[in-house]
């Protein structure tokens, strides 16, 4: 048996994983995020270990003589996340979160400060990455910033509650802008700037690589054996990309939670910081990853669900579904949360246009799918102009289930789907997968397998045509909009 655990950013979801890759139990913990203020994104470190103890809880309740037999723990998470410890590993303020955009001026500042930092790291400083948030805690919150010892990831802060070990990995690690992406190592030069050091940062490995044990304590708790080794795992992008077998170069994952990424797994480092595109370390050895990123995806429609008084997100996308003909849909601008690729624009704002007395909650929900599609698109240009070799794309995520954004999707990227048949479950999935790796030493071809496709959506070719105007006038309204959402 092998343990995935996911720490998302609304949810810790766990998995329990037989020798057969079947998932034989499960379960799901809430969590809460904080907004104190507007571009701010915070989340409280101790809850996510509180809620994974939860969930473990409950699954040692329903599993306990599966959990018996665990021989590897897997980690999966929300990327970017600054948690900020003292010399006693206790939790300083609330984490800076992945979707948290306050830092635009210390990204400048560091920029300015390492002229040659998008050469070292291959990517753009943005406010998402760690090293800004870090940077903005230093300007603004001095006083916290002295008893800084310890910078984690929040995938790597549930380690050291879980093992009591300090490590990272490659690929979550490349998300801090103080990894040196192409070399796999810390960039002294660019801790230096953030006013840290390596005795900052925990030690790293790969991600199918073991980083320690499961404390007794815990072991006893949840009735895994004491010896259960605890993987090197990976960020929440890298893992669902195992979950779904993209290990080789060419092969892509378009991700449809929270935020919205495309995924294609690489055997060379291709970076395009200018595009926004995001260039990192896949969770396996020598092996790389691009990725496009938008910050509201399936986080949209939420927000259009709550917005018109929907009573779910599945009963507006039925009312979708069933509308046909009258008047176009507004345009939608999916930038609730600012946005990353291509734009790099933290002050980017959600936008309905073209909005008339005719247009209903179901048009709007309909802007909103087109709107995220038109971005992943957008997503899909910047990739391709880095360099990037697109074979198959498999979908997985919340968002994955509706058959019309499915349509959508096709019509808009321009070419064929495959919709995984566990979509729910992909960075837990790939997180046991990650474990087994440690344990057995297999060879990630043997183990990460692609999953059982549940569809595969071709374009429909009237609905390209259609999709291409608005497309068009999606793109002309970002550049015209875009001076006045500073």
């Amino acid at each position: 048996m092998y343990l995935g655990i996911d720490l998302g950013t609304s949810s810790v979801k766990v998995v329990l994983v037989d020798d057969e890759q079947q998932i034989v139990g499960q379960a799901i913990e809430a969590l809460s995020l904080q907004r104190p203020q507007p571009l701010w994104s915070e989340q409280d470190p101790d809850e996510w270990f509180r809620a994974t103890a939860q969930a473990l809880d409950a699954l040692h309740r329903s599993h306990a003589t599966a959990l018996s037999g665990v021989r590897a723990i897997g980690l999966s998470g929300q990327m970017h996340g600054a948690t900020l410890l003292d010399a006693s590993d206790r939790v300083l303020r609330p984490a800076l979160l992945w979707n948290d955009g306050r830092s635009e001026a210390e990204c400048r500042a560091l920029e300015a400060a390492v002229p040659q930092i998008r050469r070292i790291t291959g990517n753009l400083v943005m406010p998402g990455f760690t090293a800004p948030k870090v940077a903005w805690v230093r300007a603004h919150e001095p006083e916290v910033f002295a008893r800084v010892a310890r910078v984690l990831l929040p995938k790597d802060y549930l380690r050291l509650r879980l093992s009591g070990e300090s490590v990272s990995e490659m690929s979550d690690a490349s998300g801090t802008l103080w990894l040196e992406v192409g070399a796999r190592r810390w960039s002294g030069e660019v801790l230096e700037a953030t006013g840290l050091d390596e005795r900052a940062m925990p030690g790293l490995i790969e991600g199918s690589e073991p980083s320690g044990v499961l404390k007794r304590d815990l072991a006893s708790r949840w009735g895994i054996p004491t010896d259960a080794m605890i993987a090197g795992g990976a960020g929440d992008q890298a893992a669902g990309a195992i979950g779904a077998g993209i290990v080789d170069a060419g092969q892509a994952l378009l991700s449809l939670g929270t935020s919205g990424v495309l995924f294609i797994a690489g055997d060379r480092f291709l970076p395009d910081p200018e595009n926004a595109v995001h260039a990192f370390c896949h969770c396996l050895p020598a092996r790389w990853h691009q990725m496009s990123v938008m910050l509201s995806a399936a986080g949209s429609l939420a927000w259009v669900t709550r917005l018109v008084g929907a009573e779910s997100e599945a009963a507006l996308l039925a009312s979708v579904a069933r509308k046909s003909g009258g008047v176009p849909p507004p345009i939608f601008l999916p930038y609730l949360s600012g946005e990353r690729t291509p734009h790099n624009d933290p002050h980017a704002k959600g936008v309905f246009f073209g909005l008339t007395l005719d247009h209903d909650s179901a048009d709007l929900a309909r802007a909103v799918l087109e709107g995220v599609a038109f971005a992943l698109r957008d997503g899909q240009s910047a990739l391709l102009a880095a360099g990037a070799t697109i074979r198959d794309v498999t979908v997985v995520g919340g968002g994955a289930r509706s058959q019309t954004w499915a349509r959508i999707l096709a019509a808009a990227l321009e070419r064929p789907l495959c919709y995984a048949a566990e979509a729910e479950v992909g960075p837990a999935f790939g997180a046991a997968r990650l474990a087994r790796l440690a344990y057995t030493r297999e060879q990630p071809e043997e183990v990460c397998i692609p999953p059982r496709m549940s569809a595969v959506v071709e374009p429909d070719s009237a609905l390209v045509a259609e999709l291409a105007d608005r497309y068009a006038r999606f793109r002309v309204l970002y550049r015209n909009l875009a001076p006045i959402f500073r």
